[in-house]
């Protein structure tokens, strides 16, 4: 039998504004429901985490979309490993060069861009706003604040080709600290 790892559910425009609402109990019962274990949420932003077996994660994540459609809803949904947020976190240059973490984001991005699209994001699209790209992730320092970035998920899922979910750094770590346990 496969161990049981921590995989992390990351919702894109979850409970924003008065839209797409879906309550935080439902996107844990789809995931009870399926077999997983330990699973968790946290705030009302689209954010969960469980621990599964490799098979049953994957099983577990592949009908969401049936399950989010059955309540009216079409969002993007960003996947990684407990270990993967880890390395993810460990990874942030922003931090290592001591940027104020209240301006520190990280976009979540469902898959690695082709080097053409990595290549079209505009370094002086949004100034004073600095980004570094690495993999499947996208950190983000934005010293005026994440509304006020030109950054933003539309422009960052065409240029970049693929779906990104973006959260401030206070949520990035909340979020490993669920998964740490």
């Amino acid at each position: 039998m496969t161990p049981a790892s921590s995989w992390v559910v990351l919702l894109r425009g979850i409970n924003v504004g008065g839209h797409n609402r879906l309550p935080m109990a439902t996107l844990r019962a789809h995931f009870s429901d399926a077999g997983c274990e330990d699973v968790r949420t946290y705030i009302q932003s689209g954010n969960l985490v469980f621990r599964a077996a490799r098979t049953l994660a994957r099983r577990a994540i592949s009908t969401l979309d049936e399950r989010l459609g059955s309540v009216g809803l079409n969002l993007p949904v960003v996947t990684r490993t407990g270990a993967e947020l880890a390395a993810a976190v460990e990874a942030n240059p922003f931090v290592r060069s001591g940027v104020d973490p209240a301006y520190l984001h990280v976009g979540f991005l469902a898959d690695t861009p082709t080097d053409a699209h990595a290549g079209a994001l505009d370094p002086d699209r949004s100034p004073p706003d600095a980004w570094r790209l690495s993999g499947r992730e996208l950190y983000l320092a934005c010293p005026r604040g994440i509304a006020k970035t030109r950054l933003t998920s539309s422009y960052l899922d065409s240029t970049l080709g693929t779906p990104v979910t973006i959260r401030n750094w206070l949520t990035t770590m909340a979020v490993l600290d669920l998964v740490r346990g």
